[in-house]
């Protein structure tokens, strides 16, 4: 049977992903183990340039392209290549800002945001905030791979969600061991797998007709719409939407604890500015995922649990992705894409829970449980808070199972561009007041979850649901006359940064508590000093050292 074949090439290419993730526990080990949460959480500041590549590419473009974007293309149309200019306006900022993080980090021996926030302000509280904020906005993004996943599982004929607790649990034993080696190790063999992916995607899109039918059939399909914010090419009003979306998005990619993850395992700033300077080249692949949503539009392909003979279209959009390759590729072709959308899902899931139990260790536990935890203490709470985490957010996809798994993530950003003032901003100027990012953050974030319980879900242009529907705003919300859509996320962002100028003006002007920098000018600057380039060549070979700047405490 057809499916009987593509199960099999899925299973066992899987099986040999999952192998070549138990190996990368013993990849650049140190003689002394993975006792540090440097080693562990951040691979022990030691990758270079085509390790970080690779690494930052699986980190930001993971099941979110694979399987998020075309579904929104399919459902919606252009929208759904807001991400495109996202990823290009996100490379000057990592350029010039991510290496200005990477100095201070490695200067005081932070791996995470919260950590220079205190520095950087010198408030406790602050860091305990700007923590939460960031655990709690991962882990949406962290279900949308999960969704991906079981997607796969539910086109292969896997019912349940027992297939994904599996997957899950096996591939976190890998990265419970080995920490951030795992899944950069994977990230190789994704970007392999990708390549192939992509080519016989234009293969089979060529063998169909080519573009220009796609394009044809995608806009016959939108024109008798039912959804009118729906076309391949984008309303006047969506205008708005599109821009502020991606704007935002540029913003937020630098606040997720997973892209710094993966920023501070650069073994130096020059390692950072090379992969951002190539990161346009992902954006290929990004547009071209996408485009695929029109594909199916033209083919007829339809959600796993659609029957249009009866007029049933399906509701599980999130599987328009594998659909397409088991139904216009080969059986052995359609296994090799499913496992490639597998692992594009579990190596950002492992990144993301990487991030987020050094935030829960280093901001929460060492400051306020166990301020004189050892390392290797700190460690082993970091590896069970990393497994506690993806299990939370499989939970988070069996209890909300949304329809695009996009609105994960849009609804994430909303949350973790909230924190922006202080960990954006605040590397360029330490003049903000941290009562006023305080204060502008939890107003941001309140103001947030407010318009987000406030808007409704609509679906083939009828309201099915009162609250929590999307990401998006009409101006006419705010009293103005206008029918404009905004990203919720960029509104509430403005009106965080006002009250934080405001209220820093004012506090400065009355010199009401001043901040205390424990940060200076040179350690934005900072690169890799001679012990430390002895400690990454020594861990490159095999040797752990301990001296420099980050050795233990």
């Amino acid at each position: 049977m057809v499916m009987d074949t593509a199960t099999v090439v899925f299973v066992a290419l899987f099986a040999a992903m999952v192998l070549l993730a138990f190996t990368a526990t013993r990849w650049r080990r140190p003689e002394a183990g993975l006792h540090r949460l440097e080693e562990w959480g951040v691979g022990g500041r030691a990758f270079g340039n085509w390790v970080t590549w690779f690494l930052i590419g699986g980190a930001a473009y993971s099941a979110y392209t694979f399987v998020a974007l075309p579904a929104y293309a399919w459902g919606n149309g252009a929208m759904a290549f807001y991400a495109v200019p996202y990823a290009l306006l996100a490379t000057p900022l990592v350029y010039f800002v991510s290496t200005r993080y990477w100095s201070v980090a490695h200067a005081h021996g932070f791996v995470t945001m919260a950590e220079f926030a205190r520095a950087r302000f010198g408030s406790r509280p602050l860091a305990l905030v700007v923590a939460l904020v960031s655990i709690a906005a991962t882990l949406p993004y962290l279900a949308v791979q999960l969704v991906a996943l079981e997607a796969v599982f539910r086109v292969i004929g896997v019912e349940g969600e027992w297939a994904l607790l599996a997957a899950l649990a096996t591939i976190s034993i890998p990265t419970f061991r080995g920490g951030l080696r795992a899944p950069a190790l994977l990230s190789i063999a994704k970007d392999v797998l990708l390549v192939w992916l992509v080519l016989s995607a234009v293969l089979v899109v060529a063998m169909s007709g080519g573009w220009g039918l796609v394009f044809d059939a995608a806009d016959l399909r939108f024109s008798r719409d039912a959804n009118p914010a729906s076309g391949i090419l984008l309303s006047e009003s969506d205008q708005w939407t599109y821009l502020t979306l991606a704007v935002a998005s540029t913003l937020s990619l630098f606040a997720y604890p997973h892209m710094i993850t993966a920023i501070l395992a650069a073994k130096d700033r020059a390692t950072i500015k090379r992969n951002a300077a190539a990161l346009p080249i992902y954006c290929l692949v990004l547009g071209l995922m996408a485009l695929l949503g029109f594909f199916a539009v033209a083919r007829n392909v339809f959600p796993v649990d659609a029957d249009p003979a009866v007029g049933n279209f399906g509701s599980d959009y999130n599987t328009i992705t594998p659909m397409i390759f088991h139904d216009r590729f080969p059986a052995w072709s359609a296994g090799i894409a499913y496992a490639t959308i597998a692992v594009a899902a579990l190596i950002p899931a492992a990144i993301m829970s990487i991030g987020v139990a050094n935030l829960f260790t280093r901001a929460i536990y060492l400051e306020y449980i166990r301020p004189r935890a050892g390392a290797r203490e700190e460690t082993q709470v970091s590896r069970w808070s990393s497994l506690l985490v993806k299990f939370a957010a499989a939970a988070v996809v069996v209890v909300l199972t949304p329809a695009f798994s996009l609105d994960l993530q849009t609804i994430a950003g909303v949350l973790i561009l909230q924190v922006l003032p202080t960990v954006l901003f605040g590397m360029l100027t330490g003049w903000f007041h941290r009562w006023a990012l305080m204060i502008g953050m939890l107003g941001g974030l309140g103001w947030s979850l407010y318009l987000l319980y406030e808007t409704p879900k609509v679906v083939a242009g009828q309201v099915v649901g009162e609250h929590f529907g999307g990401s998006t705003m009409a101006l006419s919300r705010l009293g103005l006359d206008s029918d404009v859509t905004v990203y919720i996320g960029f509104v509430t962002l403005l009106a965080n940064l006002v009250v934080v100028v405001v209220l820093s003006a004012s506090f400065n002007l009355l010199r009401v508590s001043p901040n205390v920098d424990h940060t200076r000018p040179e350690d934005y600057e900072v690169d890799v000093d001679v012990e430390s380039d002895e400690q990454m060549s020594a861990l490159l070979d095999g040797v752990p050292q301990r001296t420099g700047a980050h050795a233990v405490r």
